[in-house]
């Protein structure tokens, strides 16, 4: 299923895109501030001290997902979603809030987490 996603961001203001069909044109693209938007890499390894990758357990037909991350005014897990067959759910967070939420189970979930410094990050159920 990962192989599904293409998200694109602005190097300038930070606006993600999620694109559901890519442009096959020469020079053409998705344009913000003035500026073609950037492939956004997703990432399912995480080495570095600040914690990224969404932890997940299911109980009771029920994923339970924490992404263990600060989550400051200027530093913060912005949304976490859940995609499966069935389409996706998208929980938005604010900072103050825990990065913890819960999704409806679904053979072969994927589990994305953006945050706003770091990008997108990513775990199969």
């Amino acid at each position: 299923m990962i192989n599904e996603f293409n998200f694109k961001k602005c190097a300038k203001c930070g606006a993600l895109v999620e694109v559901l069909k890519d442009c096959t044109c020469e020079n053409c693209g998705i344009v913000c501030c003035g500026e073609k938007l950037v492939d956004v890499e997703l990432n399912s390894k995480d080495f570095s001290v600040e914690k990224h990758l969404p932890e997940w357990e299911v109980k009771d037909n029920t994923i339970f997902v924490t992404v263990n991350h600060v989550m400051e005014e200027d530093h913060y897990i912005e949304w976490i979603a859940c995609y499966n067959k069935s389409g996706k759910v998208v929980k938005y967070l604010k900072p103050g809030q825990e990065a913890k939420v819960s999704f409806e189970y679904e053979k072969d979930s994927t589990i994305l987490s953006y945050c706003n410094k770091h990008g997108l990050w990513y775990v199969e159920v």
